[in-house]
């Protein structure tokens, strides 16, 4: 990749309206970052939306300020990009990193779970993770208080390799005791990633999409302890839906932090007391396979030339067979008698009118307004 290309694709991440899903459809349909940034007035035009691209300026200071820092940026289709998040209906466009960037490509397993854990809890923790750095397994985890600091710390006690995905900046560790766990984990082997520019303070809205990366980087989760209705569970669900493997630790019935673990081991995950309850059951790679790609075809290298707009009887035709109820992008095609590719530029338009929302499972919905 060019620099100006990477310097665009950070460009484009950064605008206001342009989530993980658009970005990917902007790069399918005009073949690259640049391309995209200089159609978005037409489509806000036709969406009636506006998106608005940071200054160049801004972007050259992030990449300059990440670079001061030691960090780095990996793009969605670097070789460097770590392998399983990729697999993600909606990996994060560039990922900025802070120590070892190659130890997100190696076999990781996730160990999450309470804030306010229990001291038996984190003692599990540490061991867990240990274990797992001894069998060759990088752990990953949010660097949240409790369970997550105390896998942290069980992996660099190891001398094994530790990733730490945080909800803000890089340069905002979260929570601020960290700081230190934060700096130990960059120096002494592991990596620590961000999906956020600088300066991003960790909000609540962050922290789902910081699970969603734990959940994408990881062959496998385990959750120590976990209320119901926790960060945690969010986790595991994100991690199932993904198609990997779910361990949890049982926890005393009468303490409503083993609740979530022990619900989730009634549903299936395989009960775990110790590392080698997960290495013999962690597989060789995740139940599902890569959907989406961001790279050219090797029959027509070429950015594919921009359409017109397609006639706004068209997208009516399309959003009449669009509901409350998901519907696969395929069945759509068939129904309304467009081209393939005619239904996929016309969704993209509609999605950046706010008027449809693509799922996973290449399915639409309309808009909750």
């Amino acid at each position: 990749m060019t620099p100006a290309e990477a310097l665009a694709r950070l460009r484009l991440s950064r605008t206001d309206g342009i989530g993980p899903a658009t970005f990917r459809r902007l790069i399918a349909r005009h073949g690259g970052a640049a391309d995209a940034l200089a159609a978005l007035p037409a489509h806000a035009a036709r969406s009636g939306r506006a998106f608005t691209a940071p200054p160049v300026a801004e972007i050259e200071r992030e990449m300059i300020a990440v670079a001061r820092l030691g960090g780095s940026f990996l793009f969605l289709d670097d070789p460097a990009y770590p392998p399983l998040l990729a697999l993600l209906e909606d990996p994060p466009p560039v990922l900025a990193v802070l120590g070892d960037a190659s130890v997100l490509k190696r076999r990781q397993v996730g160990v999450v779970g309470a804030r306010s854990a229990s001291a038996a809890g984190r003692r599990i923790a540490e061991e867990l993770a240990a274990g797992l750095c001894m069998g060759g397994i990088a752990v990953t985890s949010g660097l949240a208080r409790g369970i997550d600091a105390a896998a942290h710390l069980g992996a660099l006690g190891a001398h094994g390799r530790t990733v730490a995905v945080v909800a803000g900046g890089l340069d905002q560790p979260y929570p601020p005791e960290n700081a230190t766990l934060q700096a130990r984990i960059a120096a002494e082997g592991g990596v620590v990633v961000s999906e956020a520019p600088l300066g991003t303070a960790p909000m609540a809205r962050h922290f789902p999409r910081r699970n969603r990366i734990v959940a994408g980087l990881v062959l496998g989760l385990v959750v120590v302890e976990a209320a119901p209705r926790s960060g945690s569970l969010i986790t595991a669900r994100l991690a199932l839906e993904a198609g990997r493997e779910l361990f949890a630790v049982p926890g005393n019935p009468l303490d409503p932090r083993a609740r979530g673990g022990n619900d989730l081991l009634r549903q299936g995950a395989h009960l775990t007391e110790t590392a080698e309850d997960v290495l013999a059951n962690l597989p060789s790679q995740p139940l599902e396979l890569p959907l989406f790609s961001l790279a050219p075809s090797p029959v027509n290298p070429s950015p594919p030339p921009v359409s017109a707009p397609e006639p706004p009887e068209s997208q009516a035709q399309i959003l009449e067979f669009i509901g409350t109820v998901p519907v696969a992008v395929d069945d759509l095609v068939r129904r309304c008698q467009l081209s393939a590719p005619s239904v996929q530029a016309i969704l993209l338009d509609l999605e950046l009118s706010g008027l449809v929302e693509c799922l996973p499972g290449n399915r639409v919905v309309r808009s909750v307004t």
